[in-house]
């Protein structure tokens, strides 16, 4: 009797269904496991930072101690199958519990990271733009420093064609910036001088060469015209005065420029012995203006700097309420320091947050020195700390 070599049909079914079993559990609990949250009812939510070339095994660590998913191993298993892995981009993603392994993958995918706002005031210095990082965790301030010093990235940067300036003070534009923990510090630098050039235009550099001034000139002088006054529409007052100054070749004599050249140990006070200091930004020591800005002015300081108004002033003194008055001789000048600055009645419970608060919070116009940038005129944050290069005797 001849033997048959084939195996009988229901036993081939049988290991089909036996296989099927075996495979259609784990499969099941995958698909179960990609739709579902770890947490739907979670009001919990956690920022997290993926580095680029990041390792899956790391990554799953992290959203399991976060307790994003459940499940580790599945995780990793997901990933695989669904290519998902690879196509993960380096960023700062926020993830909750609440989503499902899908929409995490969807997140960590799409590019988008979270953006923390970082604000240039008018007038701040690079020092003080360097601090609000660090306070924010994005760039260490030395580093962001540093780099604003050096010559060899500024050149690199290629917008500095007929001069290189010494640092970048008074280029880092003020505005909002958004940027995330993996924000190289370069790309951070690049954004802020490039939106400045982005502003500068050949009409500017035109009038510039009218006044017979070069465009860092320009910058410097608009810084100085930031740092004087709070007060908008004072700026191109304060202007024609250092224009007229400058053109009589009298000293500026100005004590923002006195305190940022002695900024690593500036402690909100100028001391007669200051004024004497030789450096290259004190006005009260050099004629003309100083070597470079001493902070980065807005848009209205910068056309205030390009078109002065025409008046016969060569001094200013403050009327301790943020705004100031002008004189046209010495004689003029030395009676409005009299009166406003050597009477203790003139600066009792005065300053420019008094000024300010009182014209603007009671029209709920903003809260105070943050939203008037300008407001830190001569000094470092504190408003009421304001100093005033005029609010001392400036001789011709």
């Amino acid at each position: 009797m001849q033997l048959s070599n084939k195996v009988p049909s229901y036993k081939v079914h049988l290991f089909f269904l036996a296989f099927l079993g075996l495979i259609t559990l784990p499969i099941g609990k995958l698909l179960t496991f990609a739709f579902s949250p770890n947490d739907s009812q979670s009001t919990k939510s956690v920022i997290i930072l993926v580095n680029k070339g990041e390792n899956p095994n790391d990554l799953t660590r992290m959203l399991v101690s976060e307790n994003i998913v459940s499940d580790g191993r599945t995780m990793i298993w997901l990933g695989r199958l669904t290519r998902k892995w690879k196509s993960i981009k380096a960023g700062e993603y926020q993830v909750s519990p609440n989503m499902t392994p899908l929409e995490i993958f969807r997140t960590l995918s799409s590019g988008i990271s979270v953006l923390y706002p970082i604000t240039i005031r008018e007038g701040e210095n690079m020092y003080e733009v360097a601090d609000d990082l660090q306070v924010k965790g994005l760039a260490k301030k030395e580093q962001f420093v540093a780099l604003c010093k050096n010559i060899d990235f500024i050149r690199s940067l290629g917008v500095f064609r007929e001069f290189t300036p010494r640092n970048l003070e008074g280029y880092l534009f003020p505005d909002t910036y958004f940027f995330n923990h993996s924000t190289p510090v370069e790309e951070m630098v690049k954004r802020m001088v490039r939106h400045f050039f982005d502003y500068w235009s050949k009409e500017q550099d035109d009038r510039a060469h009218e006044l017979k001034l070069s465009r860092h000139e320009v910058i410097t002088l608009a810084s100085m015209i930031e740092k004087e006054t709070g007060a908008p529409e004072e700026r191109k007052v304060i202007s024609s005065v250092f224009h007229n100054r400058l053109k009589k070749r009298i000293k500026l004599q100005s004590d923002p420029t006195t305190i940022y050249g002695m900024w690593k140990r500036y402690e909100g006070k100028i001391h007669k012995s200051d004024l004497s200091e030789k450096n290259e930004y004190n006005t009260y020591y050099i004629r003309g203006l100083p070597i470079g800005p001493i902070g980065n002015p807005g848009k209205e300081a910068i056309q205030a700097a390009l078109y002065p108004i025409e008046s016969p002033y060569f001094f200013f003194v403050s009327h301790n309420n943020g705004t100031h008055q002008f004189s046209r001789t010495i004689e003029e000048h030395n009676r409005a320091v009299a009166k406003y600055q050597l009477d203790p009645r003139a600066r009792e419970g005065k300053s420019w947050r008094d000024f300010y608060n009182k014209n603007h919070l009671n029209n709920g116009n903003g809260t105070g020195s943050e939203n008037n940038p300008a407001a830190n005129a001569g000094g470092r944050r504190d408003p009421s700390s304001k100093s005033s290069d005029s609010d001392r005797e400036q001789h011709p």
